[in-house]
């Protein structure tokens, strides 16, 4: 399917809108309103509560205070236990890496031609200036096909 300059800058705003929108803008209102929620229940049920806490500023103070450590601690042991089981579910998903892991393994046993070099090399400098395409018109795997061909 060919892609157009304008569908990339669309694809690409929309994700910069979706990762804005979900990590930045909704955690923080969401946090805020998990606050508020839980100040106005824990005052609703426990009433003694409300003269500790008798405003929800002070309530937001203690209760990140208490929260933020809490959720360090499970962070750094979702980072320990669980973060080789995600990493390893989304290698499986990449595409992208299997495409330059398959390069690498064929440099090494010598199935890269020269214009396949070229291709890779070409594409990695796109990336690195800031490019937003990892290929020109041509894709190295199809390059790959045609060496295939000849070595049949």
């Amino acid at each position: 399917m060919p892609y157009s300059i304008s569908s990339d800058w669309f694809r690409r705003r929309w994700l910069d809108f979706r990762n804005g929108h979900s990590i930045y803008l909704v955690f923080a209102m969401t946090f805020a309103n998990f606050i508020t929620i839980q100040y106005q229940l824990l005052i609703d049920r426990l009433p003694y509560l409300g003269e500790l806490f008798d405003s929800i500023l002070i309530f937001a103070i203690v209760f990140i205070l208490a929260y933020v450590p809490l959720s360090i601690v499970l962070g750094y042991w979702h980072r320990k236990s669980q973060w080789k089981v995600e990493q390893d579910a989304l290698f499986r998903e990449n595409k992208v890496g299997a495409i330059m892991w398959m390069y690498v393994i064929d440099l090494i046993e010598g199935n890269v031609s020269e214009e396949d070099k070229k291709l890779m090399k070409e594409s990695l400098l796109r990336i690195t200036r800031g490019e937003t395409r990892l290929y020109g018109t041509k894709k190295s795997t199809d390059n790959r096909k045609s060496t295939d061909k000849k070595d049949e």
